[in-house]
């Protein structure tokens, strides 16, 4: 196989997986179950909001004009003209040297443009006394200055937030036109794998990937489908690997990406389709396997679970992405200092698990097969493939796991 361990950086593997993502098509689901999807267009709102000048406080509409140079030594002398209802407007205009008492919420009246806080005035007889000058608008939201008819309130490609729910309400848009979920097929291969439910005997180890990879999907956005453990032997890899490849949107297979020259999952990848990528310059990670069956993109991922990890972030995620059309899929990355130095292999990307604490990163050197790194990290150091190394007390950019 030409194409056996032949390694690409990081950008290729990537770019490679994002030309391989096709967009999923969309599904109209009800507004209360939007939430955590991705919008497949751009939401329009039907009305102008607000649909007209209301208050953001509690207190006195007013001209603001006529509280200019007041304070609490030489307070704005207002008369009062009763008060504003929820729902409904002022009977008439309010006049120069006049106020209302207005809610949150409530309709600006004619003749009015700003609010007094109630906390900044004080009743005296048929009058309001106005501690503090406002000024023209202050603590109102003018009509449609939130969004007019017809303007985009939320922007396809948007994975939709609880607080976006609340915009698609007001915009009336009962009905979410979103990305379907993709099918994610999960195969994992191994003779040494067993079932998390028994107990491994020597030379066994539990089947960790599988679930760890479904919940990074589920993360993503996608549905995982686990087809179990898979033997290796070849017929039974083979009959697993067309299943899936009918039956999911891209396949992700845990395992057998070794680089060994007799790799059962890159000659079988390479039978049903075709193979693109087998070896990255990444650590851990290096035998990753990018392919395609037909139309369905299918990954080798490395066995050990760390390696697996990494590459589901840096690699796999742009895929995921992808096909659910998300614009906002990135990392999120923060600066802190290297508690130590970090060796590196200058010509390959690094990626070691920190624990951060305090703006300090500590890196947890181990071995790519071992799971209590995992479970200690709570970011990612990505050191260049131009570097050879990081110092202590540098300045680096972790993400956030």
């Amino acid at each position: 196989m030409s194409l056996f361990l032949s390694v690409v950086p990081v950008h290729e593997a990537i770019a490679t997986v994002q030309r391989l993502a096709v967009q999923v098509p969309q599904e109209t689901v009800p507004l209360a179950e939007a939430c955590g999807r991705v919008l497949a267009a751009d939401v329009h709102s039907d009305v102008n909001i607000p649909g007209f000048t209301r208050s953001v406080m509690d207190g006195y509409a007013v001209k603001a004009a006529d509280t200019t140079g007041s304070g609490d030594a030489t307070p704005a002398m207002l008369t009062l003209r009763g008060r504003i209802r929820m729902g409904q407007g002022a009977d008439q205009p309010v006049h120069r040297g006049e106020c209302i008492y207005i809610p949150t919420g409530g309709i600006l009246p004619e003749g009015t443009d700003a609010v007094v806080m109630a906390e900044n005035t004080e009743p005296l007889g048929d009058d309001i006394l106005v501690k503090k000058p406002v000024a023209h608008h202050e603590n109102v939201i003018r009509y449609n200055e939130d969004f007019k008819k017809g303007g985009v309130v939320l922007s396809r490609g948007r994975r939709l937030s609880a607080q976006d729910m609340g915009v698609l309400a007001a915009a009336g848009c009962a009905e979410v036109p979103v990305t379907r979920r993709p099918k994610i097929g999960i195969l994992s291969t191994g003779n040494e794998l067993v079932p998390v439910t028994e107990i491994p005997q020597i030379g066994q180890v539990r089947d960790v990937n599988s679930y760890m990879i479904a919940a990074f999907a589920r993360d993503h956005g996608c549905i995982p489908v686990t087809y179990g453990i898979i033997r290796d032997e070849r017929p039974a890899f083979e009959a697993a690997l067309a299943r899936a490849v009918r039956e999911c949107d891209a396949v992700l297979i845990s395992g057998g990406s070794s680089k060994d020259d007799r790799d059962m999952a890159a000659a079988v990848i390479a039978r049903q389709g075709e193979v693109l990528i087998h070896g990255i310059a990444i650590a851990p990670g290096k035998p990753t396997i990018i392919g395609r069956c037909g139309t369905v993109p299918v990954l080798g991922l490395p066995g050990h679970p760390a390696a697996t990890f990494v590459v589901l972030v840096v690699i796999a995620r742009h895929l995921l992405n992808g096909m659910i059309g998300t614009t906002d899929g990135g990392l999120v990355t923060v600066p802190a200092k290297l508690s130590t130095n970090v060796p590196s292999t200058k010509g390959r990307e690094d990626y070691i698990r920190v624990v951060l604490r305090d703006g300090i990163a500590v890196p947890l050197f181990g071995k790519s097969g071992l799971l209590n790194t995992l479970a200690e990290s709570n970011g990612l150091l990505r050191v260049p493939a131009e570097s050879e190394g990081l110092e202590t007390g540098q300045t680096v950019e972790i993400i956030l796991l």
